[in-house]
Order: C-alpha cells, then sequence, then structure tokens
C-alpha cells in the first residue's frame, strides 16, 4: 500500500483549538456548536473553513490556515475565535478551554450529527462517548516522507515536556483525579491512540497502516490518533499530545516549541545525522510522569536511567531553541513557556481556584473562561513551592445533575 505524502514548504504551520461551549448559567458543557457553526458559515460554503464540528455538540474546533509563523498562527485563530464568541453569547453561551470540563458528566452529552462520528460512536461504544476531552494539535510542514517517521520518533523524548507544560485536566465529573492530565489516560482507552510505534521508515508506516486497513482495524490513516503522528494529507508531523489550553498565548507557546523542534530535527537530517529513537520504556514512563504529576515531575533522560526535573528540562530545551527561534520569528511566543512555568500550568491554576473556593468546581469554571477571554494571568501557583502531592481521587462539589 503507498500512501502519498504531500510535501509542504518547510516549517510551515497550522493549529487546531477545541473549545467547550459553556451556560454561563449553569456552567455546565452545552450544545450549540450546530447552530453556532450554521449561523458563521459563509454563504455559499458548505460549512466555515476555519471553524468545525468535533465529536461533541458541545465542541466547536478552529483551525488556521497554512501559516508561516507562530504569530500569524495565534492572529489566525484570535480571529476565528471572536467569530464562535460573538454567535455563542447570542445564545447565552461562551468559550473556555480545558483538557476536560470540571464538573459536566459526559453521559449528558449530545454526538454530532455528522455520519464520521456517529460510526466512531457505534464501533467504539462507551470508550468513544466517555471522549469528553479537548486537546491543541499543531502541524508542522516537512518537505519529504523519508523526514516523517524519523522526525516523529526524536520528537517523541519530548511528550513529557509538552504534556505537563499543557496538563490542563485534574478534574473529571466533579471528582479530583490526582492527576495533571486525566484526558491523556482518558484518551488512551482507544485502541489506535496513545504513543505512536517507533518505526524504522517511511516503507514500514505504509506496511502498518496497510494492515490496519486490510484487517478492518481501522478505515483510513485518519482513524489513528497518536500523540505524535504523521500527516499524509497535509504533509505534515502533527503533535496530538498537549492538553486543551485556556488561553492564546499557551497555544502559541506549545505551538513555537514545536516548530523549532521540528525545524531542528529537518536541518540535522540535511546535515547527516541520524536522529534519536528514545527506548520505549523511557515514553511510557515519562509520560505517566508527566500526567500524573505534570510540571512537578522528574523525567528519565537516558536509557541508564538519570532523572531531572521536567521544570529544568522545559527550562534547557527552551534555551538550546532560541536561535532557531529567531531563525523563525518566534522567540517572543517560545519565551511565554517561562511565562507558563512562572504562574504555573493550567492543572496548577484550576486546584489554586479549587482551594481558594473550597472545593466549588464552578469557581474553576468560571476561572477558565475569564482566561480564554483575558489571558495568561500575570500571577499564579507556578512559583510556590509544591504542595502535598494529591491523594486518592476525591469528588468536590459541582456534580452534574
Amino acid at each position: 500500500m503507498q500512501i502519498p505524502f504531500r510535501s509542504s514548504e518547510r516549517a510551515s504551520l497550522g493549529v487546531e483549538w477545541e473549545l467547550q461551549l459553556v451556560d454561563l448559567r449553569t456552567r455546565q458543557l452545552t450544545a450549540g456548536a450546530v447552530e453556532i457553526l450554521e449561523e458563521i458559515r459563509p454563504e455559499g460554503l458548505d460549512e466555515h473553513p476555519k471553524a468545525k464540528h468535533e465529536l461533541l455538540q458541545s465542541t466547536v474546533e478552529v483551525i488556521t490556515g497554512i501559516c508561516s509563523t507562530v504569530a500569524e498562527a495565534k492572529a489566525d485563530l484570535a480571529g476565528t475565535v471572536a467569530e464562535v464568541r460573538a454567535a455563542a453569547e447570542r445564545r447565552g453561551l461562551s468559550l473556555m478551554c480545558a483538557g476536560t470540563h470540571p464538573i459536566t458528566d459526559w453521559q449528558t452529552q449530545q454526538i454530532s450529527p455528522k455520519e464520521r462520528y456517529l460510526q466512531l460512536v457505534e464501533k467504539m461504544q462507551w470508550l468513544a462517548r466517555r471522549l469528553q476531552i479537548f486537546g491543541v494539535h499543531v502541524h508542522v510542514g516537512v518537505r519529504a516522507p523519508e523526514k516523517a517517521i524519523p522526525i516523529v520518533n526524536a520528537l517523541t523524548q519530548y511528550v513529557p515536556h509538552f504534556l505537563a507544560l499543557s496538563a490542563s485536566s485534574p478534574f473529571w465529573v466533579g471528582c479530583d483525579t490526582g492527576l495533571a492530565s486525566a484526558r491523556s489516560k482518558v484518551f488512551e482507552g482507544m485502541p489506535t491512540a496513545g504513543l505512536p510505534y517507533q518505526l524504522s521508515g517511511w516503507d514500514r508506516f505504509e506496511e502498518y497502516m496497510e494492515t490496519l486497513i486490510s484487517t478492518h482495524a481501522i478505515e483510513s490513516v485518519r482513524e489513528v490518533w497518536w500523540d505524535i503522528r504523521p500527516h499524509p494529507d497535509f504533509g505534515t508531523v502533527e503533535l496530538r499530545i498537549c492538553d486543551g489550553l485556556p488561553t492564546l498565548d499557551e497555544v502559541g507557546a506549545v505551538a513555537a516549541l514545536s516548530q523549532c523542534l521540528v525545524e531542528q530535527f529537518d536541518t540535522q537530517l540535511d546535515r547527516g545525522y541520524t536522529l534519536p529513537v528514545p527506548a520505549s520504556w523511557v515514553l511510557r514512563e515519562n509520560k505517566w510522569r508527566a500526567a500524573r504529576y505534570g510540571l512537578d515531575a522528574d523525567i528519565v533522560v537516558d536509557d541508564k536511567g538519570t532523572v531531572l526535573p521536567v521544570r529544568q528540562a522545559i527550562a534547557d530545551l527552551v534555551e538550546e531553541l532560541e536561535p532557531t527561534a529567531r531563525r523563525l520569528g518566534c522567540e517572543a511566543e517560545l519565551a511565554d513557556v517561562h511565562r507558563i512555568l512562572a504562574v504555573g500550568a493550567s492543572y496548577q491554576r484550576q486546584r489554586a481556584v479549587a482551594l481558594a473556593s473550597d472545593g466549588d468546581l464552578t469557581a474553576v469554571v468560571d476561572s477558565l473562561l475569564a482566561e480564554l477571554r483575558d489571558g495568561l494571568p500575570r500571577s499564579g501557583p507556578g512559583d510556590q513551592p509544591p504542595g502535598p502531592v494529591p491523594g486518592p481521587a476525591r469528588c468536590t462539589g459541582g456534580h452534574a445533575a
């Protein structure tokens, strides 16, 4: 089976941001995407070019066009978000983003009326029905298929960096899960989600996809939802590991990290270097640590078992990528990684709000609504000494009816 790879301009960029529709009265996830997307659909088109349905009717995904810089991608997203927000507010709804909704029960949600999603639910049943989760996906252009798989393999060593920085799903249906990213563990329940298989080249990728399709495990390559994957139709490497990010500045920060890393690996391949392929046990362990402990994780940095605080690993990576960021014009967005480390990742900010509100998770919803509207806070729990590690999952206030 041959899978054409539609090569893209080097380091071109695309971003997808999954937004939650929230009822301002109840703070619950609420269906509204069908009506909103119909209202903003340009005349003569079947759908809005940059605002799309997702699995749930309480979700609108906004996407960029093909961008050359992170600043361009952020401006593109901001324009579409403004359109969606205006239509949402006319219905008593507003927008927010996090890896999960703190209080809404997934069993209350309506599936989008698109055949693709209805087939997915029919096939996967409970595994698909409970996918009340939200993410940010970053595409970076790659010029040739022979580069895609080595770059995917090399990027996997940074899964804990991206996951810890973006972790925003500590709560699930009104309970504190004890995790920084519950979303990542929920999504791993899908049979073709999670860490990518470490393949030796494009021909092996084609063979694996052919096996999945011929055995009816999947219908198309689009159903392989790895944390990092090649996207043949777009000619990109797609990083899907991040939890939903509450602010545009955070989206820009992970987009800058993604663009710089892919550009650096692309350059190294041109110079004849062989890119690293981390040990699979290290990848699994590091992803778990980031999902559990977020920015307080110690991650394994080599096959010998050496560990390093993920905060330090992220700061070191930003320093390493600064020359690449200057060439790509995303130095300011890359520097926003330091702002996130200073104020805390979203899971830390959410927990601080819950603590200050005596466990009232509607206050957490309010804080997430405010962050998407107003941007990354100027202060937060990030530079405070880490508190006690959460104990077993505990239910707090704000359960869905």
